[in-house]
């Protein structure tokens, strides 16, 4: 025999339903007991409305309609016209009864917990009946029988205790001398000795049918519900959840009590002394394989099973002083609560005994504080104890596992990951079976905390990154593009996911959970919102994912201030925008202390030589031991291009424009002219290699005329550049003239800084320099004569995005 249980929204409507006929009728007429739960929504509708008729508002009259219209659809929907009106004459029966009992409660302003059950039992009395008068309808062999008659129960209502002797024979008898095939009957229902209507709970239609099974001894319990199975972790929160095939009772325990919601947790216990298997599957996917539960046969298997989390916890803390070497306080403690009917979820307790801290139910929490307060209201008074302190909006997350106890470094690794995430523990507690290890955590960084533990213990190494771009304009759009066609090569080389959730240009804004097509990006961003870096960073921060990365790749103040709000949030910082790393020296200094207090990277390689690794060259020198004592470089790209290609046959106006056109200078051109943009390079590296220094300090032997640098806008910029056209050509002659090329040198020595225009001669390692590249000179207590190099294209859209992105890869590699 067989015991088949189908959840709500395996019959929620008509159409669900004959799914489950398909199911049934494919068991080859092997004996079923088949445990219905009420058609979806209506138990929350009978509480709703019995709620409401307790509160004697008459609004439950239409929840009332409304539940009657439900079960009546059903019913002309599945059963023949010839037969409907007798099904119809019991259902409208059944509708009259609770209608009655509403009344009863509106009368009376009150609603008990006995008259609850009879109310919400009716959810299940009725699917069951509608569903036994569909398969007789279909000629299947099936019966109806109300569980009221097999289970009995104390009077506890609202959770009623099993009486399992007389529940047992109560089934064997009737199974025994039944000859149906299918016997239809309602879960969550039961009886007490004396004939009221009980319920087992919220969830107790997987535990009828295991009531049932373990009387009959079935050959198998079937648990169908929406899902396939049970996960490794929540898959509404965690995409890359895997379904597991098989895993033992006391895991599927562990995980049903820490919120898996597709199995009931009492469920297991009246099966499991009989080891009879239980299979989750999903009722609309039913060739998928599901989840076996048996004995542990997981010896040599994973040592994380699963990773669940159960919500709306709240931690209650018992502590002081006068605790400490007192026998019977924890028992006063306990009992106290049990006397309230409180379940507590979760123990912790200092080993001094200065302490006792325990999560419960967020709606237990008022209850608890009073009698809690209350018991031990006089060593409160003489300040022995402290008043029981209250910690709300907590979520439990627990790895399960039977193999945990095996394997060393679990709990580092799991408090390790949450840590890199900035997800802060409050509490934590592990069973002497190390079959579980819980951490209690903010609620609101519960999706991050389970993605991070996934990733860590189930997704062989491949770790996810969350990029939040603002600017797309030159460097983003190919920085976007250069992601797009290397996400298969990152995923499958480097085990990174790299997925773009944001995206802002100057005027819109956009975001996808799933991650943002990287092949119709613009079309996406076009019909986004409005840009609001405000609201960019607030959403940034409410999503909470794991593993964020802001990516800058503008050139606003604004935005380089803002990056304070993201390390601070965890979230990383790659940018190619020089503005912070060159701003007042505590602003730089306070950038990188928040990076390594919240363990946000923040990288910005491309501020200076774009894609080439000077930063990274020169962090490593350092970290090495290594001591910078000279640097001299050609930082400005732009510079170097416009000198490279100015002589006597063109003007320096045509040769800055085409600079400009090719997208080698800043959008404002006068920021690499005046020689801001080497000042903010120099100072850059200079502060990288341990020199604390602020850019007015930075001496700056200007080029352009003083008209020039005072415009006010490109137009009047270019046009004072035609103006002083001779003065241009007077440089380019005076350098040509020594057999030199000019070159715009940054150099740092002894502690100081200057940037200027230089005359360089032949045989120095600047004069061959050719296009928009870029070259460093090191000169260090290792490379005191001959200098490292680092020599290449220091400027354009494409290198400089590369460089952001390798940005990325490093953070990937953290």
């Amino acid at each position: 025999m067989k015991v088949l249980k189908f959840g709500g929204t395996s019959v929620a409507n008509p159409e669900n339903i004959n799914r489950v006929k398909a199911i049934v009728q494919k068991e080859n007429d092997k004996k079923i007991a088949l445990v219905v739960s009420a058609f979806g929504g209506i138990t929350d509708l009978l509480l709703q409305t019995s709620q409401l008729a307790s509160n004697q508002n008459l609004a439950y009259k239409e929840v009332l309609t409304e539940i009657e219209n439900k079960h009546i659809a059903v019913v002309k929907d599945l059963i023949p016209v010839q037969i409907q009106s007798t099904v119809l004459s019991k259902v409208k029966s059944d509708l009259n009864v609770l209608e009655t009992l509403l009344e009863g409660a509106f009368l009376i302003g009150e609603l008990t917990p006995k008259l609850s059950d009879k109310i919400v039992s009716y959810g299940e009395l009725l699917s069951s009946f509608i569903i036994s008068e569909f398969f007789k309808s279909e000629r299947l062999d099936a019966v109806f029988k109300d569980s009221r008659a097999l289970i009995t129960t104390d009077e506890t209502y609202g959770k009623a205790n099993v009486n399992f002797k007389v529940t047992n024979k109560n089934c064997q008898d009737y199974f025994k001398t039944n000859t149906y095939q299918i016997n239809i009957l309602p879960g969550f229902v039961a009886a007490s000795s004396n004939g009221d209507s009980t319920t087992l709970g919220r969830g107790g239609s997987d535990y009828t049918a295991a009531i049932i099974a373990a009387a009959v001894g079935a050959e198998i319990l079937e648990i169908w519900t929406d899902v396939s199975g049970m996960y490794t972790a929540n898959p509404k929160l965690v995409k890359q959840a895997k379904c597991v095939s098989h895993i033992s009772y006391e895991e599927a325990m562990e995980l049903s009590h820490f919120g898996a919601k597709v199995l009931y947790p009492p469920t297991i216990q009246p099966v499991l002394n009989k080891e009879i298997p239980i299979v989750i599957k999903n009722t609309f996917k039913p060739e998928d394989p599901g989840t076996l539960i048996t004995k542990n046969n997981n010896k040599q298997g994973k040592t994380v099973r699963g990773i669940s989390h159960v919500g709306n916890i709240s931690l209650l803390s018992l502590e002081g002083p006068g605790m400490i070497g007192i026998p019977g306080i924890s028992k006063r403690f306990f009992e106290t609560l049990s006397l309230e009917g409180i379940s507590v979820v979760l123990i912790t307790q200092a080993s001094s005994e200065h302490s006792i801290c325990v999560g419960i139910s967020d709606d237990d929490v008022d209850s608890a504080v009073n009698a809690l307060n209350e018991a031990f209201a006089y060593e409160i008074e003489s300040r022995k104890i402290k008043p029981i302190i209250v910690e709300k909006d907590l979520t439990i997350v627990a790895l399960v596992g039977d193999n945990m106890k095996s394997h060393q470094g679990l709990s580092g690794k799991m408090f390790s990951t949450l840590g890199k995430n900035n997800v802060n523990i409050r509490a934590i507690a592990q069973g002497a079976s190390e079959r579980n290890i819980s951490a209690v955590i903010k609620k609101t960084d519960v999706k991050k905390a389970l993605n991070s533990l996934h990733e860590e213990f189930f997704e062989e190494n491949i770790k996810q990154l969350n990029l939040f771009v603002m600017g797309v304009g030159n460097v983003g759009s190919k920085f976007l593009n250069q992601i797009g066609k290397q996400t298969k090569y990152l995923k499958e080389e480097l085990k990174l996911n790299v997925r773009v959730i944001g995206i802002s240009n100057s005027r819109t804004m956009t975001f996808n959970e799933n991650g943002i097509s990287l092949s119709d990006w613009e079309t996406e961003l076009a019909n986004g919102e409005k840009a609001d870096k405000e609201v960019f960073f607030n959403t940034v921060n409410a999503l909470n994912y794991r593993n964020s990365v802001f990516v800058d790749n503008t050139a606003s103040e604004a935005v380089a201030e803002s990056y304070t709000k993201y390390l601070k949030n965890s979230i990383s910082v790659v940018t190619c925008n020089k503005i912070a790393c060159s701003s007042d020296y505590e602003y730089y200094k306070e950038l990188k202390q928040l990076a390594k207090k919240y363990n946000a990277p923040f990288l910005f390689e491309t501020n200076v030589g774009a894609g080439l690794p000077i930063i990274d060259t020169l962090k490593h020198l350092i970290a090495s031991g290594d001591k910078i004592n000279k640097i001299q470089a050609v930082l400005s790209g732009s510079l170097n291009f416009v000198f490279n290609n100015f002589n006597d046959t063109v003007t320096f106006h045509d040769i800055v424009k085409q600079a400009q056109e090719e997208g080698y200078t800043e959008p404002d051109p006068t920021i690499d002219l005046s020689g801001i943009d080497v000042m903010r390079k120099i100072l850059i590296l200079t502060r990288e290699s341990g020199h604390q220094l602020d850019i007015q300090q930075i001496e700056n032997d200007a080029f352009l005329p003083k008209e020039s640098l005072e415009t006010n806008s490109n137009d009047s910029f270019f046009a004072s550049l035609k103006k002083h056209e001779s003065s241009f050509q007077e440089l380019y002659k005076n350098a040509n003239d020594v057999e030199s090329k000019l070159k715009y040198v940054a150099q740092f020595e002894n502690g100081k800084a200057k940037v200027g225009l230089q005359q360089i001669p032949k045989g120095h390692d600047f004069y061959n320099l050719e296009g928009s590249d870029n070259i460093v000179l090191f000169y260090t207590e290792r490379y005191p004569n001959q200098p490292m190099i680092i020599k290449g294209a220091g400027a354009g859209a494409e290198v400089t995005a590369s460089g952001i992105f390798a940005d990325i890869i490093r953070i990937g590699n953290f």
